[in-house]
């Protein structure tokens, strides 16, 4: 095999300590290519920018299908900005509050508010924390708990879902990798596949109702609760919740619920009509047809939210189509993001990077064990950088060849980066979903970030369990090994807590 050694690594290593430092997926993933650029052409600066741009960000835009997966972001990014505009998951939210009369209905309800709004793993916090605050608040349910559900409601369920800009994302970097290793599988089929070995994002979505039904919190957060419970306060004495007043959907006294519902419903039924008609799920959809159909969606469920905006006299036509566009220009970072995530890829794939770890590994790491090291790693990379779709960047690129090369479960392989980039994306105290959850429930950040981090790191040390033992099997059932393992684990854990409660530690 091909490949430059140890300077193969330069250009990820670059990557990663650059997204720990500046937090910026952009100056990272650019630097990496650039270094890596430099390098092939012999440390010339000004031929190493002209090879940037001429022969990486040019041919990979112009690419048909890369130019596809842009203007399908683009659809999604207006869709999502009507959806977050239009006052319809409030609607939805008040509505349903009328039910809520217990604690675990209060829980569930905002754990089902934070599926609900799965087409914007951002909007979740500021739609459903700023409706459920008060809520929780007079169910004497902490801020922290609140936080908690929605940060766990956000990015574990957005990548759940293969047809919103997360998962259009992910098959953009698998299907590069797809073509270069001559796979034929459609990169849609792949990410189908990949949703059972998604360990951490389905435990992590799955904890909360167990919690919230079976009332068994531990560590920081059973504190928090019987800190509320006890004293009625929501907060510590030195806590400094982050500030509400910049946050929460637009409301209007004319919106209405099907504002969220109906569009939906329109995108589900168009999407899964045309796929259907390609023969899905009994015959693989070829890529180019999913991205059309997908595109297709979207755009007949953004003119249904349109029509009912005007209907109901939400907004003027000139308002909503500021809307539509603004929401298009905010996907110019994620089309940014991915244009360099291909950059890289392909630099590294030049490089030979994935090929000397292969060679490095080759007889000397068990096959079966790699999925468990790609979680690991991807999880330490998201952690400490704060964001999960640099870590899929830089990851999927070497995982992948590496899955095929040493003949590891290839899906137990891209669940393993997929579930450490969501470990970070998480709970890191720098990622920008928990700090938005944070404000989102009117918790202080830091307490936020105490009290969730037991609960992923518990889901974590789960999911590592799970890829070794996913590694050896290749099963998708081991996820029903992971919910046993988290319920028994939920159960020991709140049993020690009240233990030690009990014997006067006190709040």
């Amino acid at each position: 095999m091909e490949h430059m050694g140890w300077v193969s690594l330069i250009p990820p290593i670059i990557a990663v300590v650059l997204a720990i430092i500046t937090k910026n997926v952009i100056v990272s993933l650019f630097s990496g290519a650039y270094i890596g650029v430099l390098i092939l052409v012999g440390g010339h600066p000004l031929k190493a920018t002209m090879e940037t741009i001429g022969n990486y960000f040019f041919p990979l835009v112009a690419d048909s299908y890369n130019a596809a997966v842009l203007v399908l972001l683009f659809f999604i990014g207006g869709f999502v900005a009507l959806m977050e505009k239009s006052g319809g998951g409030a609607a939805l939210a008040t509505h349903a509050i009328k039910f809520i009369n217990t604690k675990a209905k209060a829980q569930i309800s905002a754990w089902v508010g934070g599926i609900i709004i799965f087409f914007s793993d951002l909007g979740t916090p500021l739609i459903v924390g700023p409706v459920f605050e008060k809520i929780f608040d007079k169910a004497k349910i902490s801020r922290e708990k609140l936080a908690w559900i929605i940060d766990s409601t956000s990015s574990p369920v957005a990548v759940l879902v293969p047809f919103i800009g997360w998962g259009v994302y992910i098959m953009g970097l698998i299907q590069k990798e797809y073509e270069s290793l001559n796979i034929t599988t459609s990169e849609f089929t792949t990410l189908i596949k990949v949703i059972p070995f998604q360990f951490y994002a389905i435990l992590a979505v799955t904890m909360v109702p167990l919690i919230a039904l079976t009332k068994l919190d531990f560590g920081p957060m059973a504190k928090a609760e019987q800190r509320v419970q006890k004293t009625g306060e929501l907060y510590w004495p030195e806590s400094k919740p982050l500030r509400k007043a910049e946050i929460g959907e637009e409301s209007t006294k004319n919106s209405r619920a099907i504002m969220i519902w109906l569009p939906l419903l329109v995108l589900f039924i168009t999407l899964f009509g045309l796929l259907i008609s390609y023969g899905f799920p009994f015959k693989p959809v070829p890529g180019n047809d999913f991205r059309v159909s997908l595109s297709t969606a979207y755009l007949f469920a953004a003119v249904t939210i349109i029509i009912l905006m005007l209907a109901y006299k939400v907004k003027k036509f000139s308002e909503i189509f500021d809307i539509y566009t603004t929401g298009m220009q905010k996907m110019v970072y994620v089309a940014v993001t991915l244009i360099l995530a291909w950059s890289l890829g392909k630099v590294i794939k030049e490089m030979g990077t994935a090929s000397f770890i292969v060679e490095v590994m080759d007889g000397n790491v068990p096959a079966f064990i790699i999925p468990a090291i790609l979680f690991v790693v991807g999880a330490l990379m998201s952690l400490a950088s704060g964001t999960s779709w640099g870590t899929f960047a830089i990851m999927l690129p070497i995982a992948i060849p590496m899955a095929v090369s040493l003949d590891a479960h290839l899906l137990v392989c891209i669940g393993a980066v997929l579930s450490g980039g969501i470990f970070g994306d998480h709970c890191s105290p720098i990622s920008d979903t928990t700090i938005l959850s944070s404000t989102g429930a009117g918790a202080d950040h830091i307490d936020h970030v105490k009290t969730q981090f037991p609960y992923a790191l518990l889901n974590a040390s789960i999911a590592f369990i799970g890829f070794i033992v996913a590694g050896i099997t290749g099963s998708a059932f081991t996820i029903i090994l992971n919910i046993v393992l988290l319920i028994g684990a939920i159960f020991v854990l709140s049993k020690i807590h009240k233990k030690k409660y009990s014997e006067g530690a006190g709040l």
